[in-house]
């Protein structure tokens, strides 16, 4: 067991999530299901309860507690790629499977999960500083999937 692991609350799908982010991202692996023992405010024993996974190498637990709480925003995972087809890949992979874009590459998931879906270029252009930065952020402003190509053209000026 990892000394520290993320738990993602989920109604009632987090198998489902949890195989959708496996298939998805590199260095992912469903690792273990938890039946309930005995029934539980949100389930039948027999439920899949709990759920051991990573994400791209961050170990995570997907919890099966029902309606009571939602994600948002304020929790995102941040997927670095080194270029379009990457982004695209992820970007169309979450969006298409009944997820939804947001601004500045960011976008959710069905399960209603926040992922920003962030090309290495922009954040060398934000770590330069300056009018470099300035002008990548400014076109990053405009966008929801990041356009690399627009990224490194605003970098150059």
């Amino acid at each position: 067991m990892n000394k520290n692991t993320i738990c993602l609350w989920f109604d009632n799908d987090a198998e489902d999530a949890a195989r959708f982010y496996c298939e998805t991202f590199p260095d992912s692996e469903l690792q273990r299901v938890y039946r309930a023992p005995g029934d539980y405010p949100s389930g039948k024993e027999g439920d899949v309860l709990l759920v051991e996974f990573t994400v791209a190498g961050i170990p995570c637990v997907g919890l099966n507690g029902g309606s009571a709480f939602h994600h948002s925003e304020a929790f995102s995972f941040q997927i670095s790629t080194e270029n379009q087809e990457e982004t695209d890949r992820y970007w169309n992979a979450i969006v298409g499977n009944g997820g939804q874009e947001s601004d500045c590459g960011w976008c959710k998931d069905k399960w209603g999960l926040s992922w920003q879906i962030t090309p290495r270029v922009l954040m060398e252009a934000m770590a330069a500083g300056g009018d470099e930065a300035r002008r990548a952020f400014a076109a990053m402003m405009e966008m929801k999937k990041i356009d690399v190509a627009t990224i490194e053209a605003a970098r150059r000026g």
